[in-house]
């Protein structure tokens, strides 16, 4: 059960108040909001231990060192990867998505196929349009319905010898679909294909085991899940890790350097070249630690409460509209009002106090299918309350007469 009095008191930016009303934070897929204990985390690093990892004898070195290196490990277990060295800590999804994508360059040649959804934000499109770019590969996309769910049967029909790579996030960040991945996978390997499964918007919500789903390489950023910005994981099946070549060059990503050849480090310090936000890794652990004792299950739960009190609470609403009406989803509303533009919805209730995000949520290949040009999108997290709900609907309902 979660103890929501209990939650929001341990999250001190929900006492505030905007534009004199009591804060009400919708805009959970964008970035979620940060208990005491991971921003105490922070500062303990800085306040206690503050020095650079990997490199020094010194106490304060080796005690960063560990401190980091168990952050690995927690995010091994809570992923179920099968080796700690299998996780690789990026500074975000993107970051992450990059790595793979520009390893992938001397992998492919021309006319090999790789395959996209339509469901994608933007971080999981360009990267392999630009590796097609260098490669001559060719980008097909799975298509989406008016439900917002992807259609597997094209995606069947799309598969072939010539299909090197699939990516599919695991959750629309636009809509709050979630994707049948395991069975994506499975098809995607039938034909001997890799996988990437973004998981930016899943992570928060549902316990991925990268095992179970057999997943070649899966990505998530820490600031989705209670987390700092600027840290993320790339976690890579071992034989994949060593096919790549390194993203970047520099300091801890080697092994010997001489000015005739540079030998590369063993995994995962391939892949991390350079001084890392060691900060931002100890307090994803923490984070982890934190949601993992909530248990996901009671999150997904509560949540889902949420977005059913919602979606029932604002389809009252004359000429609303919500996009994304899969049975299988996240705590994410997507919704327009007929006549009026998203923007200017979201301005007039910022100045109620409740944070929504609107536009096209860098998903722009959506909003063309639903020939849109963006919608507000409310997100919900497990600090949310019903209470608050009702607000967000008081506040749109204001919105419609003034914008009327």
């Amino acid at each position: 059960m979660i103890d929501i009095q209990k939650i929001r008191t341990e999250f001190p930016i929900l006492k505030q108040k905007v534009n004199g009303k009591p804060l009400v934070y919708f805009d959970n897929a964008a970035t979620s909001q940060k208990p005491q204990i991971v921003i105490d985390s922070i500062v303990n690093y800085y306040t206690t231990f503050n020095a650079n990892i990997h490199r020094g004898v010194h106490t304060l070195s080796q005690k960063a060192t560990n401190a980091f290196e168990e952050a690995r490990v927690k995010l091994q277990k809570h992923f179920n990867a099968k080796k700690n060295y299998e996780i690789i800590l990026t500074a975000g999804t993107t970051h992450s998505i990059n790595i793979v994508a520009t390893g992938f360059t001397s992998l492919l040649k021309k006319g090999d196929e790789i395959i996209v959804s339509a469901l994608e934000h933007h971080s999981n499109i360009v990267p392999w349009q630009m590796l097609c770019e260098r490669t001559g590969a060719i980008l097909k996309v799975i298509p989406m319905n008016e439900e917002g769910e992807l259609q597997l049967d094209i995606y069947e029909k799309l598969l072939s010898e010539k299909t090197k790579l699939v990516f599919v996030n695991h959750v629309s960040n636009a809509l709050g679909t979630i994707n049948p991945i395991k069975k994506i996978i499975d098809k995607a390997h039938h034909i001997g294909a890799a996988v990437l499964i973004d998981g930016a918007q899943s992570s928060a919500h549902i316990k991925t085991d990268v095992q179970a789903l057999d997943v070649d390489f899966y990505v998530a950023s820490a600031h989705k899940m209670c987390g700092p910005t600027g840290v993320g994981i790339l976690y890579g099946k071992e034989k994949w890790l060593h096919k790549l070549p390194p993203y970047q060059g520099g300091g801890e990503m080697i092994k010997q350097v001489t000015f005739e050849k540079t030998t590369y480090a063993d995994l995962p310090y391939k892949f991390e070249a350079g001084t890392p936000n060691i900060a931002g890794v100890i307090a994803f652990g923490t984070a982890i630690d934190y949601i993992n004792n909530l248990g996901f299950d009671n999150i997904a739960a509560y949540e889902d409460e949420l977005l059913q009190y919602a979606t029932k609470k604002l389809l009252q609403i004359e000429g609303l509209k919500i996009y994304g009406t899969s049975k299988t989803k996240t705590a994410v509303i997507s919704f327009n009002i007929e006549g009026i533009h998203p923007y200017d919805i979201g301005v007039i209730i910022d100045k109620l106090g409740i944070a929504v995000r609107t536009g096209h949520h860098c998903a722009q290949p959506i909003m063309d299918f639903y020939k849109i040009p963006g919608t507000v999108r409310a997100s919900f997290a497990f600090y949310n309350t019903f209470e608050e709900i009702d607000l967000l609907y008081e506040a749109i309902i204001k919105a419609k007469t003034m914008l009327s």
